[in-house]
C-alpha cells in the first residue's frame, strides 16, 4: 500500500511539472524562421575590434535576437541595437567580443505580435583572422585624434560605451554614435594631433529601421571660423567622401539636415597631411 501511495505521488508531481510545459508549448508554436525570410542567415562584415553583423529582412515584423557561443550551449546574445523598440523586419543584430580563427555556434529568434515564436536551425561560422589595417584617418585616436565636445549622446553614454561619441572615429562599421534626439542639432568636435593639411572629409550617417535618425546634409567649421558644405548624404548605406582644401587642427562636424530623432554617425574621417612645424 505504501509502495502504491508513493508511486502515485511520484505520478502527481510529474504531471503538475509536465502539463504546464505542455500546455504553454502548445500556445507558443515553434515555427521554423526560414518560412518568413528567402534571406541566408549568415554572419557577415567580421571587424577587427571583434565584431559582426547578421542581416535579414523578415516577411513578418519580429522581436529578434541571435543567441551564439563556442559551444552550443551558446552563452552570447546579439539583438538590434536600432532603438525604435518593438517588433520590425530589417534586422542587423551585432555580435561582439568575437575571436579572430574560431567558429561559433548560432541561432537566429524571433517572436511576432500573437506570440508565436520562429527559430533557425543551429549553424557555425568561422571568424577570420584579423588583419592589421593602416589607419589614415587623421581623426582617430590611433593617430591622435580628440574628441574635445559634442552635443549628445543616447541615454547620456560615456565615450567608450555603446552609442558613445568615440564610436564616430574608431574605424568600425559596426557601432555608431547615437545623439539623444538632436536631429539637426547634433555635432561633435575633434581635435587633429597637430595642425594639418586637409583634402579630404568623409561622414558615414547612422538610421534607424522606421526612417529617422539620418543625416541628409553635414558641415565642416575650421578652428579659423570657414565653414565648408553643406555636402549631401545619399543614404547611410556607407561613408561618402568629399574633396575639401584647407588648413585646420580642429574641426566640428554639424548636422544641417536630416530626418530628424537620434542623429548621429557610424564612422567620421579626416584625410591630408600634418603641416610640418
Amino acid at each position: 500500500m505504501v509502495n502504491y501511495l508513493r508511486r502515485f505521488w511520484i505520478c502527481f508531481v510529474i504531471l503538475l511539472v509536465v502539463l504546464p510545459v505542455a500546455a504553454q508549448e502548445e500556445t507558443v508554436p515553434y515555427l521554423p524562421i526560414e518560412r518568413i525570410t528567402d534571406d541566408p542567415l549568415e554572419v557577415t562584415d567580421f571587424a577587427s575590434d571583434g565584431t559582426a553583423v547578421l542581416r535579414v529582412v523578415t516577411d513578418a515584423p519580429l522581436a529578434c535576437s541571435l543567441v551564439y557561443g563556442k559551444t552550443e550551449d551558446f552563452g552570447s546574445i546579439a539583438v538590434d541595437m536600432d532603438m525604435a523598440g518593438g517588433a520590425h523586419s530589417d534586422h542587423h543584430p551585432i555580435l561582439s567580443g568575437l575571436e579572430p580563427e574560431t567558429t561559433y555556434y548560432y541561432r537566429m529568434q524571433g517572436f511576432d505580435a500573437e506570440g508565436n515564436l520562429y527559430l533557425s536551425d543551429v549553424m557555425t561560422f568561422t571568424v577570420p583572422a584579423f588583419e592589421a589595417e593602416e589607419v589614415t584617418n587623421l581623426a582617430s585616436p590611433a593617430l591622435g585624434g580628440e574628441i574635445v565636445g559634442y552635443s549628445s549622446a543616447f541615454g547620456d553614454a560615456e565615450p567608450d560605451a555603446t552609442w558613445g561619441v568615440d564610436s564616430a572615429f574608431d574605424g568600425s562599421a559596426n557601432s555608431a554614435w547615437s545623439s539623444a534626439g538632436d536631429g539637426d542639432e547634433a555635432w561633435v568636435e575633434v581635435k587633429l594631433a597637430q595642425r594639418s593639411r586637409v583634402d579630404a572629409v568623409a561622414f558615414w550617417s547612422r538610421s534607424m529601421s522606421d526612417g529617422s535618425a539620418r543625416v541628409t546634409e553635414f558641415t565642416v567649421t575650421t578652428d579659423s571660423g570657414e565653414t565648408y558644405g553643406p555636402f549631401s548624404l545619399p543614404d547611410a548605406d556607407e561613408a561618402y567622401r568629399f574633396d575639401v582644401e584647407f588648413e585646420a587642427e580642429t574641426l566640428r562636424f554639424d548636422v544641417a539636415s536630416s530626418t530628424g530623432g537620434n542623429t548621429g554617425a557610424i564612422e567620421i574621417g579626416v584625410y591630408g597631411e600634418p603641416v610640418d612645424e
